[in-house]
This record gives C-alpha cells, structure tokens and sequence, in this order.
C-alpha cells in the first residue's frame, strides 16, 4: 500500500536523473492516454503529476519518491522505498519535428540507460484499436529487451463487453509477433480500477529484489 508520495527532480536527460539505488518504475504512452491522471490515482495524490487538457504536456523526466507499506502474513510490516517515474508521452502530431526528435532520443536513453528502471508500464487507451505507434514501440522494447508491462487506461468509458473486445484485440494483434504477451492490466483513473493490482505487483518485485 502506498502511504505517501513526494515529486523530486525533473531532468532533460537520463544523465542528469538521481543518483540512487531504489528500484524504479517507469510510466509511458502516447499523448493524452490519462498517464497523470493514473499516476496520481495509483498514488492517491490529485496533485503529485500535473494534468492537462492539452497533451503534450510532460517534456521532462519527473522522479517521485514512493514509500509503501507492505503487509505480509496478515502480521509483518515491511517498508519500501522506490522511485515513479513520469516520461514525457509520444506521438503528439502537434509537437514540432525537432521536439519530437528529441524527445525520442530522451526516451530511448533512459529505457536503454537506466539501470535502475525494473519495470516500463506502457499505457493504452482501451477505447480505441490497437495503434501502429504503440505496436512499434513495444516491438523496439523487446528488442532491446526492456522489461514492460502494459497498462489499459480509461476503462470505465467502455462497457464491458466493449472492453473485453477491444483487449482481445490487442492481444491477437500482439500475437502475431509475440510468443508470450507481457502483464497486462485494467485501469480507470476515475475509479480506481486496477490500482491495487499495481500496487501489488510493484511491490512483489521489490520483494523479490531483496
């Protein structure tokens, strides 16, 4: 369980992110795909990342200091510390060339340069198809073998039905060049869907890592 968040540092390049050895947890997806909005659900904070009706938004790599509190057994207490990070989005068409060059150089320095990334969470929308972008960029994380999981966002704006659907979508089209599909998981900022189960994995693998 999250029991509090705190913002840190907003850096223009991996470089330049803290010096640190508490795993890290990365957030990522296309321009207004409700990755603030989920963030700050996830940490039960409205105010820890900035939200915005205009996408495009985040053009900075922003660290924030999680603390947890884990309960296992139904009796022992651990605390664990661990750093979210919010990375700038991709595939805004409004974003200047020379930026979007740059941001994709910015992204793909960290993914492939920070050792202390555990786990990219890669958000998609569940309303829509799946996009030839995020295919391509899950596609490039294999290849280099960068640890994701992918995060479905907006999911009460569908029913049900409509959800199932659009997911199974997605995993036949990840089929077709995938083996073994990564962690999947559902979410609403709006109702806290799938915060726990985030939570929960996060915290696994921290468990895990000791």
């Amino acid at each position: 369980m999250i029991t509090s968040s705190e913002f840190v540092i907003s850096s223009p390049d991996v470089t330049l992110c803290p010096k640190s050895d508490l795993p890290e947890y990365a957030f990522i997806g296309r321009s207004n795909v409700g990755k603030s909005s989920l963030i700050n659900m996830l940490c039960h904070d409205p105010h820890l990342a900035k939200t915005s009706q205009k996408p495009g938004k985040t053009l900075l790599i922003n660290h924030f200091l999680i603390h947890s509190l884990v309960t296992a057994d139904n009796k022992t207490r651990t605390e664990q510390n661990w750093h979210l990070v919010d990375l700038p989005g991709y595939g805004f068409a409004q974003t200047g060339q020379q930026q979007r060059e740059e941001l994709r150089r910015m992204i793909e320095r960290y993914c492939l340069g920070r050792e202390e990334l555990i786990n990219l969470f890669v958000l998609v929308d569940c309303r829509l198809a799946p996009q030839k972008i995020d295919l391509e960029f899950m596609e490039w994380l294999g290849e280099n073998e960068v640890p994701f999981s992918i995060v479905f966002t907006k999911a009460d704006k569908v029913g049900k039905g409509r959800l199932s659907e659009n997911v199974g979508n997605y995993k036949l089209k990840l089929k077709e060049n995938w083996e073994e599909l990564p962690p999947i998981f559902l979410t609403s900022a709006e109702t806290n869907m799938g915060r726990d189960e985030l939570t929960e994995y996060i915290e696994t693998i921290n468990a895990s890592l000791k």
